[in-house]
Parts: C-alpha cells; structure tokens; sequence
C-alpha cells in the first residue's frame, strides 16, 4: 500500500466507499473507517499504520 487510492480499495474490499465532495471530509472519514477496521481485527497493524501515514500525507497537502 503507497498511495490513497491504496487505501480506497483496502476499504471497498470490506464494501465501504467514501466521497462526500469535500477532500478534507473524505480523507477524515476514510480515517475513522480503517481505524474500525483495525479495531475490529479485519486489518493486522501494519496495514492500519501504512494507510494511517498515507491518510496523513494526504492531508498535509491538502493544507
């Protein structure tokens, strides 16, 4: 996983998909999303800690 659209389809795997039009919303919800994931044991902490940076990346460039 390299890139946010790494991250959108580690979701769509488990049938989320997220676009509310707002990039800033997005990148928030796609967060909360992985971090159920991972609480919930669907994804091993390496994915949640890869796709949390990615998120994170993400929206230092936004701003």
């Amino acid at each position: 996983m390299k890139t946010m659209y790494d991250v959108q389809q580690l979701l769509k795997r488990f049938g989320t998909i997220i676009y509310t039009g707002n990039a800033i919303a997005d990148l928030e919800l796609i967060q909360e999303e992985v971090r159920e994931l991972y609480n919930q044991k669907l994804i091993d902490v390496n994915e949640y800690k890869t796709a949390i940076l990615i998120i994170r990346a993400a929206h230092n460039k936004l701003h």
